[in-house]
């Protein structure tokens, strides 16, 4: 009796053991067919993505504005050739990241564009889902998560906008800045991305870095002390109004809103010293209700006419290998003013380091503001 029981005893532990061994093949070549980073899902051919897109019939997008880098012709583009309708609400990149995770038992959006510091944060808060798009190999290793959970489709460096009415000899570098006597507008850097690297390219040209933010903050303490920095937020009918004579903004900002308020009438300079280049990168709700149309969205973003469609809004294309129409290029400014911008050296380092300004901007800066 004893021995039957040992010899079913070990019939099963066998049969258990086959399924396991299994198991783990059927595993094994789902990770083989797998070319995206997303593990046991085999990702759709383009033919079949754009089917898929075309299904689905709709693409929600956050903080992927007409007005911002010229994305009105890529939302064009897309309703035109593939038939998908769009919408947008505008935000910050941490509140994209926030709404991903509140809404995941009912999302309503699908992809959105957000600083780069923020790619990392959505993938450690599990909001994002990978796609790398048939442009992978092109795009540099620092404007990419690993696994395709965000990809930068555009860069972008701080920049100095200037109402020439008002201001007659126009800051070309950060000690102009320092030593003028005008109010400056920096947005809101408890929030947005683009203010938040203000403060870094301040910090640089005086000595810092991304793990020193320092003196990025008394840069702007000084000026918060002395009345010269408003609250108002950087946006286009807030600089028309006169009231403030210098923003800081993304160069293709600063381009674009010079081109719409009046080009003769304000000055856009990349600081001597020096400026951190940066980028905006896609990301895809891990939840998103037309995930396709999501996909081919970051797809045709980061396709010549995705990149030349940005170039179109200021921004410089992430992809080196794209050529520009002359009109086009004419749009940007001349390379030379770049010499002395940088890339984040460690982005692990800046992300870290970005999770303090809200709280120093409140404590040291803000407290001085009217």
């Amino acid at each position: 009796m004893k021995k039957g029981i040992k010899k079913q005893w070990l019939l099963g532990l066998m049969l258990s053991l086959l399924v396991l061994l299994l198991a783990a093949c059927a595993n094994s070549e789902a990770n083989a067919d797998n070319t995206n980073g997303n593990a046991g899902v085999k990702e759709l051919s383009l033919p079949e993505l754009e089917a898929a897109a075309k299904k689905e019939g709709s693409v929600v997008s956050v903080g992927m504005p007409d007005t911002w880098a010229n994305w009105k012709d890529t939302w064009t583009d897309i309703t035109g050739k593939y038939g998908v309708t769009h919408a947008d609400t505008d935000m910050s990149s941490a509140e994209e990241v926030a709404k991903f995770d509140a809404e995941k038992d009912k999302p309503t959006a699908d992809i959105g564009d957000v600083g780069i510091a923020f790619g990392p944060v959505a993938v450690d808060k599990g909001v994002t889902q990978p796609y790398k798009t048939s442009y992978w190999d092109e795009i540099p290793a620092w404007a990419k998560d690993k696994d395709g959970q965000w990809i930068v489709g555009y860069q972008g460096t701080i920049a100095f906008l200037t109402n020439t009415k008002i201001v007659a000899d126009p800051p070309q570098s950060w000690e102009d800045l320092k030593n003028g006597n005008y109010k400056i507008i920096v947005g809101d850097v408890t929030k947005a991305a683009q203010a938040q690297m203000a403060v870094l390219a301040a910090a640089i040209a005086f000595g810092g870095d991304e793990s020193n933010i320092e003196p990025g903050i008394a840069f702007f303490e000084d000026l918060a002390k002395k009345g010269r920095l408003s609250n108002a937020e950087a946006s286009p009918a807030n600089i028309e109004k006169g009231e403030v004579e210098v923003t800081l903004l993304w160069d293709f900002n600063a381009l674009n809103y010079r081109d719409q308020i009046n080009k003769d009438g304000f000055n856009v300079a990349i600081p001597k010293e020096g400026s951190v280049v940066s980028g905006y990168a896609t990301i895809i709700n891990k939840w998103a209700p037309h995930p396709n149309a999501a996909k081919l969205t970051r797809e045709y973003i980061l396709s010549d006419a995705g990149q030349i469609n940005l170039a179109k809004g200021y921004a410089r294309p992430i992809r080196d290998s794209v050529i520009l129409p002359d009109d086009v290029a004419a749009k940007l400014l001349p390379a030379d003013e770049y010499v002395n911008a940088k890339p984040v050296g460690d982005y692990k380092v800046w992300e870290e380091t970005a999770k303090s300004i809200p709280q120093l901007w409140q404590e040291r800066v803000l407290v001085h503001l009217n």
